[in-house]
């Protein structure tokens, strides 16, 4: 949402004959009670009468009128004054309004934007006009607003997020109050804090799977100081197959070793913390005397390979708090190939919202939960529309600026589809993509790609000051060149003293506000249907609930009597606790998603989409609301014996029809069932093999989620056109049809036999042989489609090692009911090779004995 659709809804909180003509989204209220939490400030004209609104906003950017409400009037008479502190021309600075009116006076702190001119200057002539008239304005039409009192004001900026995981009702209380103290103090921050410059360098480098064969002094240490922090990641550290499938390499500790060698020796560092995913890793170093000022460092991995699994894409993420201020480092690597934009759209949304930081007794952090926020890597956009030639001629002139017109990431980042918020410094140094490894010398393959910027470093967050944007060519070993970008950071220190006077007066003015009434709340509906709900698409829902008492409030879902969560699994209630001030109203987004665990349940009808939540209101009472919906069964989610009976799309198929077939599913396989395997899986396999085996990157790249739903459609309905989507989202929407059915097709109780006889093929054929008739067909015709697949590797990339990791996780699924504690990192990786090695006998050795006959 921009400025001017902001505005739109800002205008219709207002009658139509009062015009907004000047407005402010990022206001903050330092005086008569200092409150960070933004404000609107709006100008309001009304005929020959103006006045200056601030407004709260429920959510920002507000969706509607409805989200904002009006705090403060201040009408521009002759009592108006204005006074500006200072107007600083640094971009990035504040300038402070004071505005009084009759008997009241706000000071407001403004950052500077392109329209605070137009504010000031809309202000100005306000006055100017009212100066002019004989007769002072009534503002009549001002008495239908009616702002709110000082303490109201201060109420509104104690929303506190409750952290921490469940608690009883006894100790609400005690935790309630030290979450408002803990919210306040954070409000007020400015008066014992004090800010002090810390350097910050980050780096990335695409290693393209060489090893640290040359000194990385040209990289890490070229600045006239050492940094204080260091972020360096690396991408593509290992592309080998092992690292690839089971997460294991040498070149983490190689790497890390050529770090630690060669950061400026002027200054002693010490390892933060390191993470890698594959061939991603985040190294985050620190100068050894601000370590004991650092507290909460938390990793977190995401990979957005095909099914979310693999790790070749994705991207590794490192948090802390130093002093009061908490930042985040992320090193990605973004989708490949030129015309996959959207990918990488995806992919930056993904690692975004599944990026989860968890801290004993609090609810996750995500990455946009930071002050400083610092997002680097292999991102992978490229230039489009010029051709290799035009580019290379352009960058040999060092006219960069014509490039960069039409690279993919400056032209996503303007229209605000990727990187919203975040800032990247000017690009003065040569495309860092692609060369031929060993040289300063353009790509000469075949493909003969056009350079592009691919590793880019871009931040978020207030007092950051980019000192410097470079590449490093010298270093080539890779057919990528690194890239680093120095900051100036401010970090928030606190004055010990003054947190303390501070500390003292929040708790006297809390004291003040307590008193024995009862809270009370109104949540704007208890009856929320979600009508038609489909496999995989999320669907969202919101209530309102407002604070009509006159103290903050604490709510939080919980669990009913006997039930092991609040919702049922297939619910999301975003947040579940929270505390809201008196008049405050909290937006609750309440998220229905069907995924292959609910399937099964909804289509053998052992759930519903049906559930009470509880609204817990501590020391108040209990508020119950409904949620429903219809889910429209689907393949996905159907057991093989039931699909292998099925002569009609399952769209056609009652109800009560496939609960029953579900039900009595060991009892529907005879040998006069319809087909020997499930004509949903023939489907999808059968167009595979027509269109797609010689696809680059089969069952390794990600297909698109829209595509997906529509194949998901076709399957349901039995349509006669063709199968919608690209290859590679048929390929995702075979993997997870496999891994959706009731049970995979090795059963849970003959995994631990097949893990142990995974070294020996003839027991392996042995328990595939007694497999039940229709699973046995299942399995032995996947691998006949895989052996075939194989057989154009040259064209698909495709090795067996990979498919017999990928698949054997599918053939030999985890059971989800088990109890036991989790597997360790490194028994994990054993199971997993086991798994695999009992697929790999089958895309190796010739089976054609065992196939069906039918």
């Amino acid at each position: 949402m921009n400025q001017d659709d902001i505005k739109s809804v800002v205008q219709e909180k207002f009658l139509s004959s009062e015009r907004v003509t000047a407005f402010l989204s990022d206001a903050k209220v330092l005086y008569p009670e200092r409150v960070m939490k933004d404000r609107l400030l709006a100008i309001v004209e009304f005929g020959d009468e103006k006045a200056v609104f601030c407004l709260f906003t429920s959510c920002y950017p507000p969706k509607s009128f409805t989200d904002l409400s009006i705090e403060i009037v201040l009408p521009i008479d002759n009592s108006f004054k204005c006074e500006i502190d200072n107007k600083p021309t640094d971009p990035e600075a504040v300038l402070y309004l004071n505005l009084q009116s009759r008997n009241s006076k706000f000071k407001f702190e403004i950052q500077i934007t392109p329209r605070v001119d137009n504010f000031v200057d809309d202000l100005f002539r306000g006055i100017d006009a009212v100066n002019k008239v004989p007769t002072q304005p009534e503002f009549v039409w001002l008495k239908k607003y009616k702002g709110k009192s000082e303490e109201d004001i201060f109420a509104h900026t104690m929303v506190v997020e409750r952290s921490g995981v469940a608690h009883t009702q006894s100790s609400a209380p005690v935790a309630f109050r030290e979450s408002l103290i803990k919210h306040k103090m954070a409000d007020k921050e400015m008066e014992y804090t004090f800010c002090k410059r810390f350097t910050i360098f980050c780096g990335t480098w695409n290693v393209n799977d060489k090893p640290p064969v040359i000194p990385l002094k040209e990289w890490l240490n070229v600045d006239k100081e050492p940094p204080d922090i260091y972020a360096v990641g690396f991408q593509e550290l290992d592309l080998s197959k092992e690292t690839f499938l089971f997460d294991q390499t040498v070149r983490e500790d190689e790497w890390y070793h050529a770090v630690l060698n060669y950061v400026d020796p002027r200054a002693k560092y010490v390892k933060l913390e390191k993470v890698r995913l594959v061939g991603m890793m985040l190294i985050v170093l620190i100068k050894a005397k601000h370590v004991s000022h650092v507290s909460n460092v938390i990793c977190d991995t995401v990979g957005t390979g095909i099914m979310g699994k693999m790790g070749n894409k994705g991207g590794v993420s490192i948090r802390f708090d130093i002093h009061n201020t908490s930042i985040c480092f992320v090193n990605s690597h973004l989708a490949a190939h030129v015309e996959e934009y959207e990918r990488r759209n995806q992919d930056f949304r993904d690692i975004c919202n599944r990026t989860r930081f968890a801290q004993p007794n609090q609810l996750p952090k995500t990455i946009k939960d930071h002050d400083h926020i610092y997002w680097l890597g292999d991102l992978n956009y490229r230039i489009t529309e010029l051709d290799p030639s035009t580019v290379k001629r352009m960058v040999s002139e060092h006219n960069f600026g014509p490039v960069l017109e039409w690279d993919q990431l400056k032209q996503q980042h303007k229209i605000d589809n990727v990187f919203s918020g975040y800032l990247e410094g000017p690009i003065n140094f040569k495309p860092t993509y692609k060369y031929d490894p060993g040289t300063d010398n353009w790509d000469s393959s075949e493909k003969n790609r056009a350079p592009a910027w691919c590793d880019r470093i871009f931040w978020k967050g207030k007092e950051i000051t980019q000192l410097a944007y470079r590449s490093h060519p010298s270093l080539n070993i890779s057919d990528h060149k690194p890239v680093s970008a120095v900051f100036s950071s401010y970090i928030k220190i606190i004055d010990e003293e003054k947190y303390r006077k501070v500390y003292e007066e929040v708790i006297k003015h809390l004291d003040k506000m307590e008193n024995e009434l009862i809270p009370q709340v109104k949540v704007d509906r208890t009856e929320i249907d979600f009508g038609t709900v489909r496999y995989l698409e999320l669907q969202v829902q919101t209530i309102t609930i407002r604070n009509t008492g006159k103290l903050p409030v604490e709510f939080e879902f919980i669990k009913k009597l006997d039930d092991t969560s609040f919702c049922k699994e297939w619910l999301i209630v975003e947040p579940y606790k929270k505390s809201i001030c008196a008049d405050e109203v909290c937006e609750i987004h309440l998220k229905v998603l069907i995924n292959k665990t609910s399937a099964c349940k909804m289509n053998a009808g052992t759930d519903k989409l049906y559930d009470i939540l509880v609204l817990h209101l501590y020391g108040g009472k209990d508020i119950f609301i409904t949620v429903n919906g219809t889910y429209q069964r689907s393949c996905f989610g159907c057991s093989i014996e039931v699909l292998v009976n099925l002569n009609v799309p399952i769209k056609e198929v009652a109800v009560g029809k496939l609960i029953e077939l579900e039900n009595k599913r060991d009892q529907t396989v005879s040998q006069q069932s319809t087909y020997s395997i499930p004509k949903e899986i023939w489907f999808l396999v059968d167009h595979i093999y027509l269109h797609g085996l010689k696809e680059p990157n089969l069952f390794e790249q990600p297909g698109l989620h829209s595509e997906i739903l529509q194949i998901r459609d076709w399957l349901d309905s039995g349509s006669i056109d063709p199968i919608p989507g690209s290859i590679h989202s048929v390929a995702e929407a075979l993997l997870l049809l496999l891994e959706s059915t009731v049970d995979p097709i090795i059963p849970y109780n003959l995994q631990s036999v097949c893990l142990r006889a995974s070294a020996n093929y003839l027991q392996c054929k042995q328990i595939v042989m007694e497999l039940p008739e229709f699973r046995k067909n299942v399995f032995l015709y996947l691998c006949e489609f895989l052996q075939e697949a194989l057989q154009h590797s040259a064209e698909n990339g495709l090795d067996a090692k990979t498919l017999s990791t990928l698949f054997g996780s599918i053939f030999l699924r985890d059971n989800p009911n088990n109890s036991h504690e989790p597997q360790t990192r490194i028994n994990k990786q054993v199971v997993d090779k086991k798994k695999a090695q009992f697929v790999y006998h089958f895309l190796i050795n010739d089976h054609s004995d065992l196939i069906f006959s039918r």
